[in-house]
């Protein structure tokens, strides 16, 4: 398209649809894109881009397929559950149906074990996890306020909060030197720095357990967010998607629970954002959901989930499922055990070349540290090494940069959205990519080194190869 017929287009939109703050201009759409057009099959399309780019719950499909074909009633679509049609076919209010509403407080409850009530009446629905955080913003902040948010963080909250409120996000920076751990200090920084340009924080969120590094937040440092956001009088949302992805020590701790151990806690500052999008596996059903200790909130958002309700066919079937408490146990513990043998299977697969992971506990995803493999340890550097595995390796992993890493050398990487063989495949291509790349930089070495010995027989003033490693480069232990 003519760039005068482009302008002439979007003059006839709004300046909201047609500006970029929409996010997908980023390497972690890049990829998704990279894979759409030549994605992988096993037998169709064997050298293919595998999606790891995708944090999807795949592992217990079979466990909810068991329950739908012993549960027919659930579903309005067959002739057990027909006779409901009707009712459920007609309008439901925004507040939905009752019995979704307690079944679902009741399943926050179970994957918090038990150590915290949730009201039926607090609950907002809304068209997944991205119109909840959208619902979120809206209901607290004007156009230009600021919210925190640590690093690093989901690309896609750029699209989510930020696209058509005109919010916008600050990083608090966090680094590997204690893991990316949020502290005190951060969180002062990001908002003085804030302060100092006039811009309005209005709050702060984090993800609990964290996207991209798997990795939940300890009760402490929960205390310490929650006592910072009191004094400074501003709003908490925490983004407990994953909380039923925990699949080893320590467990998951909600803000939830935090708040009855903090005296003159001021609750109306508090909002979760929740989905069953990741615990369930469910993201096509599109259940996003508020949960906010504050009433105003409660009656605003109410109002304005009518732009996003759960459909009331939806709200069925999974009141009827998450009423089923027996189920509900078995699929929580078979579902962390799953996780727990996919990530321990993953990562040991990336050990045997050398590959490290952020030690996490949670997710769907592992934080895998490439820092070894980049050829110049900058962003830059990050998306060579990125496009390498992308259009080479075939295999679509998120750069760091994408999600606001602080430090190069950082990808994030999917396990739980493909099967068993798929996941052999990607190891195989990983452990081929790695050590093609240590064959280059060996060969490099030797040839430098060589050089540089015949150099010295004339001349002891010897000019090394800018791409010559270092002894001490994770790339030459990788070989021992």
């Amino acid at each position: 398209m003519a760039l005068g017929n482009i302008k002439s287009t979007h003059q006839l939109l709004s300046k909201i649809a047609t500006n970029d703050k929409h996010g997908e201009n980023s390497p972690y759409f890049d990829g998704w894109k990279a894979y759409e057009t030549n994605p992988f099959h096993p037998t169709k399309n064997p050298q293919g881009v595998i999606q790891m780019g995708l944090a999807e719950n795949q592992l217990s499909f079979d466990l909810i397929e068991e329950w739908i074909r012993n549960n027919p009633k659930a579903s309005i679509c067959t002739p057990e559950g027909v006779d409901n049609f009707r009712h459920i076919a007609n309008f439901q209010d925004y507040h939905g149906l009752p019995e979704f509403r307690n079944a679902v407080a009741k399943f926050m409850s179970k994957v918090r074990g038990g150590r915290v009530r949730f009201d039926p009446d607090r609950i907002l629905m809304s068209g997944g996890a991205t119109g909840a955080n959208e619902l979120i913003m809206f209901c607290l902040a004007d156009p230009g306020d600021a919210f925190l948010v640590p690093c690093p963080y989901y690309p896609a909250f750029v699209r989510d909060l930020c696209w058509r409120t005109g919010v916008q996000l600050i990083p608090v920076q966090c680094d590997s030197s204690n893991n990316f751990m949020i502290t005190r200090e951060a969180l002062e920084a990001a908002y003085n720095k804030a302060k100092a340009h006039n811009i309005n924080v209005k709050g702060l969120l984090i993800t609990n357990p964290s996207n991209p590094l798997g990795t939940t937040v300890d009760r402490e440092t929960l205390k310490s967010i929650v006592r910072f956001i009191n004094e400074k009088n501003i709003h908490f949302v925490c983004d407990e998607i994953y909380a039923a992805t925990v699949f080893n020590t320590p467990t998951f701790v909600s803000v939830a629970e935090v708040i009855q151990e903090i005296e003159h806690c001021k609750r109306n500052l508090i909002h979760i954002i929740y989905s069953l999008s990741k615990d369930m596996g469910l993201p096509g059903f599109r259940v996003g959901l508020v949960y906010s200790y504050n009433d105003e909130v409660v009656n605003c958002g109410r109002k304005m989930s009518s732009f996003g309700l759960v459909s009331s066919q939806t709200q069925h079937f999974l009141a009827a499922m998450l009423a089923d408490e027996e189920f509900v146990e078995r699929f929580l513990k078979e579902s962390a055990k799953r996780l727990r043998l996919r990530h321990e299977y993953f990562t040991k697969g990336l050990e045997k070349v050398n590959i490290t992971c952020l030690p996490s506990n949670a997710g769907l995803f592992c934080w895998m540290n490439l820092r070894g493999l980049l050829k110049k340890h900058t962003f830059e550097g990050e998306m060579v090494l990125w496009r390498m595995i992308v259009n080479e390796v075939k295999l679509n992993v998120s750069p760091g940069s994408a999600f606001n890493c602080s430090e190069p050398g950082w990808f994030r990487v999917c396990f739980a959205n493909m099967d068993h063989e798929t996941v052999e495949v990607a190891l195989k291509r990983i452990r081929a990519f790695v050590g093609k790349e240590i064959g280059v930089e060996r060969k490099r070495w030797k040839s430098n080194l060589r050089l540089s010995f015949s150099t010295r027989r004339f001349d002891e003033t010897v000019i090394m190869s800018p791409h010559m490693m270092s002894p001490h480069s994770p790339l030459v232990r990788a070989t021992t």
